[in-house]
């Protein structure tokens, strides 16, 4: 499976395989980091067209995302985390967020951390970490350090496509949002992303 399926060009070509060798790992570590088994109940919260399904087919999975994803392989509910998601407390043993909180927009991720806390007894947040040299949608170096004004012409360079102004996080906004552990994904002995985690009881 393609990890940069909607991006372009030769970045995205290049990268694909680098992306898609973390993503394995990062699954591999999954249930060793968060004490998730077969009969676990897991919210994919921004699923998007597969998510976690794609790497896991036989769990438990229900795929939530902002719009409508016909394809999802699996239970799915329309619905904005970031506002109300239409589960009770605790309802699910484990939520799954992975590149999704970045997208957010700063002011809005509390109510969004509050919601995937809410729904679930443990969670699994991963993104992509600020101090990273590389954008990782664009696949620029540095995009993400420059002002906007800089990094819109900047970006249409690289692989991202149209513009979208993605704000990443360092670990303490991270650690803040969804207390627990929180571990560094890294690349060449630098931090490629971060991963919160708090397990499942």
């Amino acid at each position: 499976m393609k990890v940069y399926g909607t991006a372009r060009g030769p970045l995205a070509r290049l990268a694909d395989p680098v992306a898609a060798r973390a993503r394995a790992r990062r699954h591999a570590a999954l249930f060793g980091l968060t004490g998730v088994t077969p009969s676990s109940r897991i919210l994919d919260v921004g699923c998007g067209s597969l998510g976690l399904r794609a790497l896991a087919p036989t769990l438990d999975i229900t795929g939530t995302d902002v719009v409508d994803r016909p394809g999802y392989p699996g239970p799915f509910v329309r619905a904005d985390a970031t506002e109300r998601l239409p589960f009770e407390d605790g309802a699910v043993d484990l939520a799954y967020s992975s590149g999704v909180v970045e997208h957010i927009e700063p002011e809005r991720r509390a109510a969004f951390a509050s919601e995937v806390r809410r729904v679930a007894h443990g969670w699994y947040v991963q993104t992509p970490a600020r101090s990273f040299p590389i954008e990782p949608h664009a696949l620029l170096p540095f995009a993400h350090w420059l002002p906007v004004a800089v990094r819109r012409p900047y970006w249409r360079l690289g692989a991202a496509g149209a513009w979208e102004d993605i704000h990443l996080l360092g670990r303490a906004e991270l650690a803040g949002l969804f207390p627990g552990d929180v571990h560094a994904e890294r690349l060449l002995g630098l931090t490629k992303s971060w991963i919160a985690v708090r397990a499942v009881p």
